[in-house]
């Protein structure tokens, strides 16, 4: 049975140019120097736990990974962010659908972070021209190219723009030489992938060629400055969940192909967690949902081969008083409201050692840079 589908060609998209806009990274950008810190005792204690972690970490060649949700870009934290890969304390960034919107944002306008009930009643809300048109676009190029989800917006931003392929060139990939139709599972995908940019432009109206994309903040955009850094900067989106499902330039199939390949990315990192450290950071669904896969993935490897991955530490950052003493009493009881805290329970369960700390990120982000630079 065939049911009809939504229409977005029928919307009508405004201009960021109209938007107002919550955060202005010029104002509201955080200062590592000057920046007041607020912490209890107990996450000043967790602040230096996780300092000399890393350190140590790295010192064993190890990867520190730091996921994190929306907010930590929304709160100014992005130049921050850059300085942890600059100076490589950080390995991996990682962060949801919304982050890599809310970076790209302040990288294209120097703003983000719009009133959503006032846009929602408006019929406004998350239906913009240029977030719509331009990230989808960059992660359709970038699926052709064989890029990941964060690295087609680095790209991008780095690149001040995006190189429309030629329409020869992209059906010439619709087939092997001689004609001969694409056999392997990489040729197929090279293949599909091609056909998904093709109807993509064809639909959209685009001329080949190198489109500019001006960046006028690309210097707060974390994307940007992991792409020259060759430093991981995965997306992992949920289907639905993101402003950019709404523009009528979204591309299910590039989207799928660049975050299967950002999934897999972070799963490499954390299959070399032994000695490591995870940060999971203002991220209460995404950070633990995708640790939990990819560490069981990196567990069954280790496993095969005659080892066992236990020697991890594992920081949960998050506003939420802890009503649970997860570190000494482990995993409480399911009649427990506690047990519900999906970001604690989960890693709670990833064995090594697991700490929770209840702190504002931006914070626990400044006093960590702090204390690892010895300031």
């Amino acid at each position: 049975m065939t049911h009809p589908l939504f229409d977005r060609h029928l919307l009508s998209i405004h201009s960021l140019a109209e938007r107002a806009n919550k955060v202005v990274i010029a104002r509201d950008r955080v200062d590592p120097e000057r920046s007041e810190v607020t912490l209890s005792p107990g996450a000043t204690q967790a602040v230096e736990e996780a300092a000399a972690a890393i350190r140590r970490a790295r010192d064993e060649g190890r990867p520190a990974i730091l996921a994190f949700g929306a907010h930590t870009i929304k709160n100014g934290l992005g130049p921050l962010l850059i300085r942890f890969i600059e100076q490589r304390w950080i390995t991996h960034l990682a962060t949801n659908g919304a982050g890599i919107i809310h970076d790209w944002e302040l990288a294209y306008l120097g703003q983000t972070s719009e009133d959503v009930r006032t846009n929602i009643q408006a019929g406004e809300f998350g239906i913009w021209q240029e977030t719509g048109l331009f990230i989808n676009l960059a992660i359709a190029v970038g699926a052709y190219e064989g890029l990941g989800y964060g690295e087609s917006i680095g790209a991008f931003v780095t690149r001040g723009g995006v190189e429309i392929p030629r329409e020869k060139e992209l059906l010439s990939r619709l087939a092997s030489p001689a004609g001969r139709r694409p056999a392997s599972r990489e040729e197929l995908a090279g293949a599909a992938a091609a056909g998904d940019l093709l109807g993509l432009i064809r639909d959209l109206g685009l001329t080949e060629g190198f489109l500019r994309v001006s960046h006028p903040f690309k210097e707060y955009g974390v994307q940007a400055a992991a792409y020259r850094l060759g430093v991981p900067f995965t997306g992992h989106p949920m289907f639905g969940h993101d402003i950019i499902y709404t523009h009528p330039a979204s591309c299910g199939a590039a989207i799928g192909r660049t975050a299967e390949r950002d999934f897999l990315s972070i799963a490499e990192g954390i299959s070399r967690i032994e000695g490591g450290v995870y940060l999971s950071v203002g991220s209460a669904v995404m950070s633990p949902m995708v640790f939990e896969k990819c560490f069981s993935m990196a567990q069954n490897i280790a496993v095969q081969e005659g080892r066992h991955i236990d020697r991890h530490t594992i920081f949960v950052v998050d506003l939420a008083e802890a009503p649970w003493d997860w570190q000494t009493l482990g995993e409480p009881p399911p009649d427990n409201p506690a047990y519900y805290l999906r970001f604690c329970k989960t890693f709670s369960r990833m064995g090594g050692t697991m700490r929770y700390v209840s702190a504002d990120n931006r914070s626990f982000l400044v006093a960590l840079y702090r204390s690892l630079v010895g300031s």
